[in-house]
């Protein structure tokens, strides 16, 4: 079913569930604190700086295709012999001012609740280095939250391969048959589809296809509908009926 559920009477549904998460753009507003790293990497170059709305839709693939895009967009390549020194001067600026201007979505934290509430486990699977999705959580007051966190590094393989989403479920202590995956762009989309789970799409995060035209299984344009989406779509698993 696609489109915003109506609120559901019945969340039962939602009881011993995995509502399993992606971070950057779905969770989490973290555009501000990405793009504010870039621009200091690209200043150390002599570029301007990027604006927020030009620099955003290049986020999503980690922080190697964000500074290629990057440098890209300033007009000259990216210099791929200081490559890991970049890459390494990056993730130590950006952690440093990680929650500095990032902050969660509207309705994310009154979903947690009401989903935990409800019984659901929460889990974070993203492909972000799990050092810096527990920082960011936990400097937004929201690590405690999720039963797991796991970041590209804690996973067999990360998303797009469906063994990510399984581990993050299994260190949730939850079940697969009996979770929801929430993300914002293809990479979730494929991972979720690749571990049979269904799909919960926002359509305000990271993406250069926007994720209408990814087949989520709902697509909600604020947390106010994912409660009832997820509830639904657990419902109507066979596991759940």
């Amino acid at each position: 079913m696609k489109g915003v559920l109506p609120v559901a009477e019945d969340l039962s549904a939602l009881a011993g569930s995995t509502i399993v998460f992606d971070l950057d753009g779905t969770l989490v507003e973290t555009a501000p604190d990405l793009v504010g790293t870039l621009n200091s990497i690209l200043a150390d170059e002599g570029l301007a700086p990027l604006g927020l709305e030009v620099a955003r839709p290049m986020i999503g693939h980690g922080a190697r295709a964000l500074m290629l895009r990057g440098f890209e967009a300033a007009g000259i390549p990216y210099p791929q012999a200081r490559d890991q020194v970049l890459f390494e001067t990056f993730l130590a600026r950006y952690d440093a001012r990680i929650a500095d201007e990032s902050h969660p979505f509207p309705g994310v934290v009154e979903a947690l609740d009401a989903l935990a509430g409800a019984g659901a486990r929460l889990a974070v699977c993203t492909n972000k280095p799990t050092n810096l999705s527990v920082s960011l959580l936990d400097a937004l007051g929201l690590a405690s939250r999720f039963a797991a966190i796991v970041g590209a590094d804690a996973a067999p393989t990360p998303k797009p391969d469906a063994s990510h989403i399984v581990e993050t479920v299994r260190r949730a202590g939850g079940d697969l048959t009996r979770a929801v995956m929430v993300g914002d762009s293809a990479t979730a989309a494929a991972a979720a589809r690749a571990a049979g789970t269904p799909l919960v799409l926002v359509s305000f995060g990271y993406t250069a296809t926007p994720a209408a035209d990814l087949g989520p299984d709902v697509l909600i344009d604020h947390f106010d509908a994912l409660v009832p989406a997820c509830a639904r779509l657990l419902a109507a698993c066979p596991a759940g009926a």
